[in-house]
């Protein structure tokens, strides 16, 4: 019988210890603990497997390696942390080379370089059956309050950072963590709930809402669509349920996000780069914030409404 993916969290949820340094735990996309001197250390760990994240002999190990690491960086920037370490951890089966460990681990620290992430250590192990590669990540939050996946309230607009749909064409080995603009975000005050779109935008809004015990009303004609190859835009479909999009899903305040354009004052505060700036972002409406009671619907061009149900990715585990 497969196990839930949720109903382990749920567990782990009720029976884990929780220290008094813990401010976030289990249920977010990363972890919050405090320093005895107040500062915000934040801790996320992400697995990456051959076969369910990518398939060895189809796409480069530099791209795998690439992928496992802004995997983390991207739920850093989904509760508004500086990525500062990483561990990696390979489990590697007989099968695969030196050569092939350095392509993996050279496009992880080609990002790595890039976004002053240092990787500061990591574990070897066998792998009886495919590559896995797991990485940890610890950022700072430099005073900013973690957005969080709870705080959503009706009324807010539901909002996403760029284009959704067709990951599977490339994007989900190619795109780019969004935790520059998750700082920048965090640092503006006007977002009360947030998460990255790793599982499909159909799961990951039912996510946030149960989280903040609320509802959702999806408008589908106005969910913007990646382009791809050959002039193609991906379908509601895809963007609905193919996940790795790795854009950030937001509930913002509706009289706060024509705003946000203003906020580039804080590219210098963060020491974020020229080009990191709000107003350059593709901020889309895509519907509400409502009453749990309402729970989660999606609108077609025609008005109809109908349940969204929590489609996209879950991991299958267990027989």
């Amino acid at each position: 019988m497969p196990l839930s993916e949720q109903s382990i969290i749920d567990f782990l949820k009720r029976t884990a210890a929780v220290g008094p340094a813990v401010e976030v735990g289990i249920g977010h996309d990363a972890a919050v603990v405090r320093s005895p001197a107040g500062e915000g250390l934040v801790l996320k760990s992400d697995q990456t497997i051959e076969e369910v994240h990518f398939v060895r002999r189809e796409q480069p190990l530099e791209l795998v390696g690439r992928k496992a690491l802004a995997r983390v960086l991207s739920d850093l920037g989904a509760i508004g942390a500086r990525p500062i370490a990483c561990l990696c951890s390979l489990a590697l089966p007989d099968d695969v080379t030196e050569s092939d460990v350095h392509a993996l681990l050279g496009g992880l620290l080609e990002l790595a370089k890039r976004d002053s992430v240092s990787l500061v250590g990591g574990d070897l192990s066998r792998s009886p059956k495919g590559i896995v590669v797991d990485v940890s990540a610890l950022g700072f939050l430099e005073g900013r309050a973690p957005m969080l996946r709870s705080g959503a309230k009706a009324g807010d607009l539901l909002v996403v950072t760029g284009p959704l749909g067709g990951s599977r064409e490339g994007w989900h080995l190619s795109f780019e963590p969004r935790w520059r603009l998750g700082m920048a975000l965090a640092a503006s005050g006007a977002v009360h709930a947030a998460l990255d779109v790793s599982d499909g935008l159909a799961r990951d809004v039912h996510h946030l809402c149960r989280e903040s015990q609320v509802g959702a009303r999806i408008e589908l004609g106005s969910l913007p669509l990646r382009e791809l190859a050959g002039g193609r835009r991906a379908t509601i479909e895809q963007a609905l349920q193919d996940g790795e999009d790795f854009e950030l899903l937001l509930a913002v305040a509706p009289d706060r996000l024509a705003g946000l354009s203003k906020f580039d004052r804080h590219r210098k505060e963060l020491r974020l780069p020229e080009e990191t700036s709000l107003s350059l972002l593709a901020l889309t409406a895509i519907g509400q914030v409502t009453a749990a009671s309402a729970g989660v619907v999606a609108v077609d061009a025609k008005g109809n409404v109908t349940a969204l149900p929590p489609g996209g990715y879950q991991h299958q585990l267990g027989a």
